[in-house]
């Protein structure tokens, strides 16, 4: 794993940092058993793990400053991506954010266990998320969840004015992006640009939905789910 890891980073013109290969391969282990009882995620094996869980998510490193940062990860799941960005930038304090407890007991273990300090898993809704969490991250990110448009919702209450929401979209996703536009103008925000990569070693190609955080998100925002997913923005 380290080689894939090494020559992946170099790809995305990335470095890896002193210890980071092995917590990665420590990190696979954990969801390799995890996975054996519960489903955390369809990509299984070394290799694949590698391309495409953890440098998948390492070129959002490439996309914003993420060096001293606090991070959130909506809708992290198995720890996609905050977990591999903890890793590869152990400078950025990370939150993990997840609704089904089982997974969200799954990445506080996996932090504990790789000794991740600056990082914490926490078992919310993002709508139902405490004021104090409001507006207090540079970054938030997010990886297959929702809609576009819906996940504006979602993460752009968290980001501050400055800041930036990275989502992690297909590489066919301009008209998803175009149709967000709208709700990221009404939660203070706008979508800057898509940026597409191909994920190293592999014939997949991903994109990221870049969205400043330009003013404050209205205090009406985010609504309930069942209201968000009745009426998008």
């Amino acid at each position: 794993m380290e080689e894939i890891l090494k020559s992946g980073f170099e790809e995305l013109g990335l470095a890896l940092p002193e210890g980071a290969a092995a917590r990665f391969e420590a990190y696979y282990r954990l969801l390799e058993e995890g996975n054996a009882v519960m489903d955390l995620t369809a990509i299984s094996g070394e290799e694949a793990t590698a391309r495409l869980h953890f440098l998948d998510c390492c070129a959002l490193l490439g996309m914003a400053d993420f060096a001293g940062a606090r991070v959130i990860d909506v809708g992290s799941g198995a720890g996609f991506p905050g977990l591999p960005l903890k890793i590869a930038e152990p400078g950025a304090s990370v939150t993990l954010l997840d609704s089904l407890r089982k997974r969200a007991d799954f990445t506080a273990g996996c932090i504990e266990r790789l000794g991740l300090d600056g990082a914490e898993s926490l078992c919310l809704r993002a709508e139902e998320a405490p004021a104090a969490l409001r507006e207090s991250f540079d970054i938030a990110v997010s990886r297959a969840v929702a809609r576009l448009n819906l996940l504006c919702e979602l993460c752009l209450p968290f980001v501050r004015v400055g800041g930036v929401f990275l989502a992690m979209k297909g590489p066919d996703c301009g008209e998803e992006a175009a149709e967000a536009a709208n709700a990221a103008g009404q939660l203070g925000a706008r979508v800057r640009e898509i940026r597409r990569y191909r994920v190293p070693g592999t014939d997949a190609s991903h994109a990221v939905v870049i969205i400043d955080k330009l003013r404050p998100t209205p205090p009406q925002f985010p609504r309930r789910w069942a209201r968000i997913q009745k009426k998008p923005l």
